[in-house]
C-alpha cells in the first residue's frame, strides 16, 4: 500500500500526491540514490545548475545523488508552506509528514536552498501565501522580502 501516487503538478511537471490521509509523523518514502563525495559533486558537470538537480548534502564529506528513476522521492516538489520534511540518520534520508496531509494533496518540502547571488535562478511556483517567488530556505526569505526582486514579483 503506497502512501503516494505520481500525478501532474501545478508546481513543476510531476509531483507526488497522497493516496490516503497521512498523519503527522508518518514516514512516507525514502530518498534514494548514490553516495558521492562533495568534491565529485562540485567537479561533475552533471551538477551544473542548468537542469534539475537531485542532490542532498549528507555531511561535510558526502552528498546523495538522487537523479535516478528508482528514486521516486525526487518528484516531491518544493513549497514555501510544506507538509513534509527530510530527515535521516547516517546515509539514509526519509520524507516525513510534518502535519496531517489530506488524500489528494501534493507532497512537498522546503528544499532549503541558501540565499546567495544565484537565488534568481530558482523561481518558485508553489503558490503558497508566504511564497517569495524564489526557492530559498525559510530562514533566509526575509532577505528576499527586503529586495527589489520581491517587490517586482508581488506587483
Amino acid at each position: 500500500m503506497k502512501l503516494y501516487k505520481i500525478k501532474k503538478s501545478n508546481i513543476d511537471k510531476n509531483g507526488l500526491y497522497a493516496n490516503y490521509d497521512i498523519k503527522v509523523g508518518t514516514k512516507i518514502i525514502e530518498y534514494k540514490g548514490k553516495i558521492i563525495t562533495r568534491k565529485k559533486a562540485e567537479e561533475d558537470p552533471k551538477f551544473d545548475n542548468d537542469k534539475a538537480i537531485y542532490l542532498f548534502n549528507l555531511n561535510k564529506k558526502y552528498d546523495l545523488d538522487g537523479d535516478f528513476k528508482y528514486n521516486t522521492a525526487r518528484l516531491i516538489n518544493h513549497s514555501c508552506n510544506p507538509n513534509c520534511e527530510v530527515d535521516g540518520t547516517g546515509l539514509k534520508l526519509w520524507i516525513y509528514a510534518i502535519r496531517d496531509i489530506k488524500k489528494g494533496e501534493e507532497l512537498s518540502y522546503d528544499y532549503g536552498f541558501s540565499f546567495d547571488e544565484n537565488f534568481k535562478n530558482y523561481p518558485c511556483r508553489c503558490g503558497a501565501k508566504n511564497c517569495v517567488g524564489y526557492i530559498v530556505r525559510s530562514e533566509s526569505r526575509w532577505r528576499i522580502r527586503k529586495s527589489k526582486d520581491y517587490k517586482s514579483h508581488n506587483k
